[in-house]
């Protein structure tokens, strides 16, 4: 009976799973896309539908559909298995051990508690209130079931008291944040009474937390807060989550825009209505998680809040990475007011011409300065140049900073080259405030050497042509790749090849037709001990190194036979040599220095006699290179 993973292997494919994420464009026999895990303009994203993996040769991650969801979500394998077992139509059972985590455990507590909430909702006469709220709102009867909006009992431990009959524990319903530790007595009490209740979801409709809105009994009587959220777990972060993102997902690619609201009623109501592409940040601080979230979907963003707090979300420094990132932003301007709820109720007509004259950020900003100050008083332009400058600076496109620094310039009848010292100026301070280059801060990241990236193809070309080992073995030595994982791939390529394909088949033109199979050799490689006392390094950054040369293979030298490819190997065997050659003799001479000033004498003639047969070996190449 197959494990639950490799079930789940078998029933989906990885360029589905992650084009749910990322939009993929087809390159010869794979799939190439801008990586979602580092910004880059180039993509260097590659997914392989045959052998089921994926590697990005920018930032080095890699791995199978399982590996890309774990790195997606921030969640371990666990929850990648629980996320995609639907979706494979897999059903886990609650006795597999690898789902009994306390992530796990939190999100059966949350689960459980958005269908208790939405059966007392529904079938409850004391959350009659609430319901006639939802019907007053405008919801309909399907509306209400399909986002699951709940009430949560009057009572102070009604629910505390459901979930523990269903066998969770104290810690447990209070670590969901479903339960609030008394101070006065010993227990536990309801986090939530008399509330309306608003699941929120991950992208991948996973109830991770709840919004919860005072009865409006209860709003006109007490004083109490009107709406009260879920504590930060182990399965929530608010920062990192955008309300009803989990239903827009595909709205948003179809549209490729996304309308960003402040309240989840705003998304409800907008969804009602036809408006599927709507989802909402929970307050107009965007954060960059959000924003990466939309990144993956859109580079079009609509921004719908309160205009008087609009003006104010440049400080976010969500906005600023979208900004430095050029994703597209506009500011949606509604009647005066009126929020997107109000305004989609009583004027759709408003709200989709609002949409559709909704302002780029830059000119928004321009409009709202320029009508604040007057442009022709000396003291409002230098007021006018901080303001709008602060904001051109952030802009990730040369192209979009020269075009309203002209604006700005014609604006303020002032010379552009002024403005662009300015700006200048401002780069340098964040350069020396902060030790950058820019308004962006950088990871530094390793640099593959060219020897290091022809190592690589050498390695692709044997992976995709076993017999060129033959040939490979007679002319070169490991010591001559760059790159550990180089190295030791070819290392086991090479025993691979001469101990198992060799004894597999049973002639040589069985051997040249039927070419290394991808998953034997990946299956070889994890097991625990080699053959014949040969030491193989079994580890998972070799299978992820794996997993980099066969897309690489793929990529490179898909469409071409088996003596191009022979050619090419020949050729890329010939720079290793004069490099490896090249290096050593730099070595060597260094010893003989460090001989000589010892008064090695000894050591130093044999050295020199290695570098005399380096020199002609090299000369011998750069002369006859076959």
């Amino acid at each position: 009976m197959l494990q639950p993973s490799e079930e789940i292997k078998s029933r989906l494919d990885i360029v589905d799973i992650i084009r749910d994420y990322i939009p993929l464009k087809a390159a010869g026999v794979n799939f190439r896309a801008r990586c979602p895990f580092h910004n880059e303009k180039t993509p260097s994203f590659m997914i392989s539908p045959e052998k089921q993996i994926w590697h990005c040769f920018g930032c080095g991650k890699g791995g199978d559909m399982f590996a890309f969801v774990m790195e997606m979500e921030g969640v371990d394998f666990a929850g990648a298995l629980r996320i995609l077992a639907p979706k494979a139509g897999v059903a886990l059972t609650k006795q597999d051990p690898k789902l009994t985590s306390e992530k796990n455990r939190i999100l059966d507590i949350l689960d459980l508690s958005r269908r208790y909430y939405h059966k007392v909702l529904l079938e409850s006469k004391s959350a009659s209130s609430g319901l006639v709220y939802l019907k007053k709102r405008g919801l309909s009867d399907e509306t209400i079931e399909e986002w699951q909006i709940g009430y949560s009992p009057e009572d102070w431990n009604m629910t505390y008291k459901f979930l523990h009959s269903r066998g969770y524990t104290d810690k447990e319903i209070f670590l969901a944040g479903m339960s609030i530790k008394s101070q006065n007595r010993f227990g536990y009490y309801d986090r939530f009474r008399g509330r309306i209740m608003f699941p929120i979801r991950d992208t991948n409709g996973s109830t991770v937390a709840f919004t919860a809105r005072v009865s409006p009994k209860k709003e006109a009587t007490e004083k109490i807060g009107k709406y009260i959220n879920s504590p930060q777990t182990l399965v929530y972060d608010k920062s990192k989550v955008l309300f009803g993102l989990d239903k827009a997902k595909q709205a948003i690619k179809k549209h490729d825009g996304v309308i960003l609201v402040e309240g989840q009623m705003d998304v409800i109501t907008a969804h009602q209505s036809g408006w599927k592409n709507v989802v909402a940040s929970s307050g107009t601080a965007l954060t960059t998680e959000q924003v990466n979230l939309i990144k993956r979907l859109t580079s079009n963003i609509y921004l719908a809040f309160d205009m008087d707090q609009a003006g104010e979300i440049a400080a976010d420094r969500g906005i600023r990475e979208a900004m430095a990132g050029e994703m597209n932003i506009k500011i949606v301007e509604l009647p005066e007011g009126k929020d997107p709820d109000e305004c989609i109720k009583k004027n759709l007509t408003a709200w989709q011409k609002a949409i559709a004259e909704a302002k780029p950020m830059m000119q928004y900003y321009f409009d709202k300065v320029l009508a604040k100050f007057d442009a022709k008083k000396v003291e409002d332009k230098q007021k006018i140049a901080k303001a709008l400058l602060g904001q051109i600076v952030k802009l990730g496109s040369k192209v979009e900073q020269d075009y309203w620094l002209k604006q700005l310039a014609g604006k303020l009848d002032v010379s552009e080259n002024i403005l662009r010292e300015t700006i200048a100026a401002h780069i340098r301070k964040t350069t020396k405030d902060y030790g950058v280059s820019g308004s962006e801060i950088k990871t530094p990241s390793k640099r593959t050497s060219r020897e290091e990236k022809i190592s690589d193809l050498l390695l692709a070309l044997l992976l995709k042509f076993a017999p060129l080992l033959e040939y490979a073995q007679n002319h070169i030595d490991e010591q001559m790749l760059v790159g550990d994982g180089n190295k030791e791939l070819y290392k086991n390529l090479v025993f691979y090849y001469n101990n198992v394909i060799n004894n597999e088949t049973d002639s040589l033109s069985e051997k040249q037709a039927g070419l290394i199979d991808y998953q034997n050799l990946r299956e070889w490689l994890s097991m625990s001990a080699g053959q014949e006392g040969f030491t193989v390094v079994r580890d998972i950054d070799l299978l992820l190194f794996l997993d980099k040369i066969a897309i690489l293979g793929d990529e490179e030298f898909y469409n071409i036979d088996f003596t191009a490819a022979k050619e090419q190997l020949i050729k890329i065997i010939l720079t290793l040599k004069k490099n490896f050659l090249s290096q050593r003799m730099k070595e060597v001479t260094k010893m003989i220095e460090t001989a000589e000033k010892e008064k090695n004498n000894t050591n130093a003639q044999a050295l020199m006699q290695e570098l005399k047969f380096l020199s002609d070996e090299l000369k011998e190449l750069n002369s006859d290179p076959s």
